[in-house]
Formats: C-alpha cells, sequence, structure tokens
C-alpha cells in the first residue's frame, strides 16, 4: 500500500492573511499610540525612484517634521481599509469563503502606545478580544503575528528601536501580556513578520532610524540579534502560558537560481540562499550557522551578546517556519547588460527568461514554491505554513460593478498545484494564508491600486472613495477551493 499522501490533510489550514497597518485604521482611536507604519507617506508612482518603492528608510529629521506637521503628506497606513470599524462585515466575507485560519497582526501600539508603557490599554486589548470572538463565532481560528512592520514610535524615538537591548524587555512585557489574555482564543502565533526585511529595511523591520548609526550594518544585525532573543523568550512565554499553542517565526522567502551553470553563478545563488535562510537557521536549529561567522568578520561585524542569549536561542526554537512566497530571483556573477530585474525586491538580480512577470515587475514561479517547500523541509524536518502567496495586479471593475480577475486565479490555481505536488513528496505543510483576501494598502509603496484580494475595496491610491465591498470572480474561485480542500481549482 502506498504511503504517498494524495492531497491536502484533512485539517489543512485554508485562509488569508493581513497586517494591522495595511487593513486597521483607527490610528488615533482608541487610545493608539503612532507606529513606525504611521509614518510613511504615500508618494505618486511618477515621483518613486527605484530605492523608495522597495522601503524607504526614514531620517530622523523627517520624523520631526511629520509630527511637527512641517512635512505635508498622505500617510494611507493610518487608513488602512478601515477594518477597525468594519470588522464583523470583513469577517462575514471571510467565513463566505470558509475560511479555516484568518492570518492577521496586532497593532503594538494599539495595545501599548508608547511600546515601553508599564500598562497596556484596555481598549486595545479589548478591540482585540472583540475580533477574535467574531472569528470564533464563524469557525475561523485566529493566526497572530506579534510584530509585523508595527514598531511603537515611542521604542524609536526613545531607543532607536531594536538596536537597544532595552526592546526585548518591552517585548517580552507585550507578548506576555497577549498570551494570557488570548490563551483561550488564539492557538498559532507568529513572532516576526519577515524577519529577514530588518536587513533590508532597518525602519520597516525594527523601527530603526539609520541616520542615527555609526555603523548600519552592524546596527542592523545587533538589531536582529536582539529579535532573535525575543523571538526565544516569547517561544518560551508562549509554551508555559498556551501549553496547546503552537508559535513559529516567518520568512520572506526569497528562492535564488543561478543564471547559468557557470559555477560562479552557481555560488552566488547558493550564497544568497544561505543567507537568506539564515534567519531560520536560528529560529528552527537554535544557533548562528557556521557561514555567518565569515560574512561577520569581512564585514566588521561583532554582536554583542549577553550572557545565556545562545543558550536561550538553542532552548526555545519554534513549532513550525512560516513564510511569504511571492516569486523566485535569478542572478549572475557578471550579468549582461539590460537585463537586470528592476522590478523585483532584490537589487542586483536578473530576469529569468523562463518566467513571466506581474505588473510590478515580479517574477511569477509556482514551481519555484515547490522548490522551496522540498528545501525547507529537507533542511529542518518541522511543519512548514505559507502565510502569504499572492498575485499584486490592477483590477479593473466593469459598469456593472464586477471584477473579472482570471490572472489571479491563474496565479493561485499553479502555486496551489504545485503545493500538493510538494505534499506529495513528503513535506508537511500545515497550511495556506493567500496574502491580501481583502484589497489593502500595499506595504512597500502605500498605494491600493497594487490590489491582491478576493473581495474588493473602493478606494483609489489618494484615498477617495466609498470603501464598499465587493466580491470579484476570484471570491467563488477561493470559495470553492476550500469547500473542496484543495481538489477544485
Amino acid at each position: 500500500m502506498s504511503s504517498v499522501i494524495q492531497g491536502f490533510p484533512k485539517n489543512f489550514l485554508w485562509g488569508g492573511a493581513t497586517a494591522a497597518n495595511q487593513l486597521e485604521g483607527g490610528y488615533n482611536e482608541g487610545g493608539k499610540g503612532l507606529s513606525s507604519a504611521d509614518m510613511i507617506a504615500y508618494i505618486p508612482k511618477e515621483q518613486r525612484s527605484k530605492e523608495i518603492s522597495h522601503a524607504m528608510e526614514i531620517t530622523s529629521e523627517r520624523i520631526e517634521k511629520i509630527l511637527s506637521g512641517e512635512f505635508e503628506a498622505r500617510f494611507p497606513k493610518r487608513d488602512g481599509i478601515d477594518f477597525y470599524h468594519r470588522y464583523k462585515e470583513d469577517i462575514a466575507l471571510f467565513a463566505e469563503l470558509g475560511f479555516k485560519v484568518f492570518r492577521m497582526s496586532l497593532h503594538w501600539s494599539r495595545i501599548f502606545p508608547n511600546g515601553y508603557d508599564e500598562q497596556p490599554n484596555e481598549e486595545g486589548l479589548q478591540f482585540y478580544d472583540d475580533v477574535f470572538d467574531e472569528l470564533l463565532k464563524h469557525g475561523i481560528q485566529p493566526l497572530v503575528t506579534l510584530s509585523h512592520y508595527e514598531t511603537p514610535l515611542g521604542l524609536t524615538q526613545k531607543y532607536n528601536g531594536w538596536v537597544s537591548r532595552e526592546v526585548v524587555e518591552h517585548y517580552t512585557r507585550y507578548a506576555e501580556t497577549v498570551f494570557r489574555r488570548y490563551k483561550d482564543k488564539v492557538k498559532y502565533w507568529l513572532t516576526f513578520n519577515e524577519i529577514n526585511v530588518i536587513t533590508i529595511s532597518a525602519f520597516t523591520g525594527g523601527g530603526v532610524v539609520v541616520d542615527r548609526l555609526d555603523n548600519k550594518l552592524q546596527g542592523m544585525y545587533q538589531a536582529l540579534h536582539h529579535q532573535f532573543v525575543a523571538s526565544s523568550i516569547a517561544t518560551k512565554l508562549c509554551h508555559e502560558i498556551i501549553p496547546d499553542a503552537k508559535i513559529g517565526c516567518m520568512l520572506a522567502r526569497m528562492e535564488t537560481y543561478p543564471n547559468s551553470c557557470n559555477p560562479e553563478d552557481i555560488r552566488k545563488a547558493q550564497l544568497a540562499n544561505q543567507m537568506n535562510l539564515f534567519f531560520t537557521d536560528v529560529h528552527a536549529r537554535g544557533e548562528y550557522p557556521k557561514f555567518m561567522d565569515r560574512y561577520f568578520e569581512e564585514n566588521n561585524i561583532v554582536l554583542h551578546k549577553e550572557d545565556g542569549d545562545d543558550e536561550l536561542l538553542k532552548q526555545y526554537t519554534v513549532d513550525y517556519i512560516s513564510f511569504s512566497y511571492y516569486m523566485s530571483i535569478t542572478v549572475a556573477e557578471n550579468p549582461e547588460g539590460g537585463n537586470e530585474a528592476a522590478g523585483n525586491l532584490v537589487a542586483g538580480s536578473v530576469m529569468n527568461p523562463y518566467l513571466e512577470t506581474s505588473d510590478w515587475g515580479w517574477q511569477i514561479d509556482p514551481i519555484g514554491l515547490r522548490v522551496t517547500l522540498n528545501a525547507m523541509y529537507d533542511r529542518y524536518q518541522k511543519p512548514l505554513f505559507i502565510v502569504e502567496n499572492g498575485l499584486g495586479a490592477y483590477d479593473k471593475v466593469e459598469a456593472d460593478g464586477s471584477v473579472h480577475d482570471p490572472y489571479r486565479i491563474d496565479y493561485l490555481r499553479k502555486h496551489i498545484e504545485q503545493m500538493k505536488e510538494a505534499i506529495k513528496d513528503g513535506v508537511d505543510l500545515m497550511g495556506y494564508t493567500a496574502w491580501g483576501p481583502i484589497d489593502l494598502v500595499s506595504m512597500s509603496t502605500s498605494e491600493m491600486s497594487k490590489r491582491y484580494g478576493f473581495i474588493y475595496v473602493d478606494q483609489d491610491d489618494d484615498g477617495n472613495g466609498t470603501l464598499a465591498r465587493s466580491r470579484k470572480d476570484s471570491f467563488a474561485w477561493y470559495k470553492q477551493v476550500i469547500a473542496s480542500n484543495g481538489e477544485q481549482l
């Protein structure tokens, strides 16, 4: 009798994924303080440089001007899509889709307005109680990210964010507070969203203002070490406070291919994959991999560790590994002119001629998802969870209000087919939460026109619109996928 698993497990967790700073709104309601996301201004496409489009760093001067009102701009993440007031309507739509799980984050500054407060904000805690109750009423399990690009601004102003060891203590207080408060309502947790992004945009990933650093690279990796420590402490606390819960880490997975069989290209791709998987190595294996010793030495990085840090990392590893996957990346040691992949997230990558490209220049690679699932499961032998995957695209609203998005259905279908193949390969895959089941504000560009949702939200890049929700064609398709447990694609 064959032991190969056919199809998705019966308890597979289908759903969708969001972040508080991209959909919640209510930035100045309910006692909430400001966060790093509230400092990100919208920049029209014609004014946007390549660097800004990735996730611009915020300077100390910019923060001061924003707070004083001297810097005039729109800050779309402050308003999101008004989930703060419309969560019951949105959750009802998620229930109609058949969600088993809904990935969301807590706005840390809604619970601890400055980040360093001694006591939490009860109004903020109650808001999430209400959201969890609404989800559970519909049979939807919350999957909660503790920190998803939402560092309280107070921690930036007082400590320069995660560069300072003191922030570990404040994160620990926050984590313990929410574990105790929601222990009967939330059984799936993540410590940090896409933790590797702190080395790409320190402000986005850790509330760090780089112009306050003497050595940018040193500061970013020191901040990362503090996040690793905080993640292990949170894992320990979660297991103690909610014994039946599972807590994981989260990586922006960047599967990297060599441009050719030239050994130089192969080595470049191998190094890129090592540097990407370094983050999950620490979370899942409990120690810094040896290849990082050379990287730190060659870049004059000397991490300050306190006594017991290494033992803490080793003892409290994650229960599962989650990641985002949108595309693969191709690199060449000596790229020929004219084939740089300008739309991809990683500078220096080149176009892969075998792949299609999205409206935003991201190369679409469903088989790459199977490749990365196999590679990660071989490496860690821990359950995996795809917590972000989707297609950002321009959507057209027809005269009758409908939105026909066959391109989104095609993208998701092909990726889900490869997930099924990976499960047949023997990968232990817990679930899948498609990114942005409802249109929300883009993380990197703060625009609304980059839409991912099954649910259309009537709001444009300038913040105009009724915020009315409507179902796209992909809504009925994904509902069928979930109802059939991935058999009807």
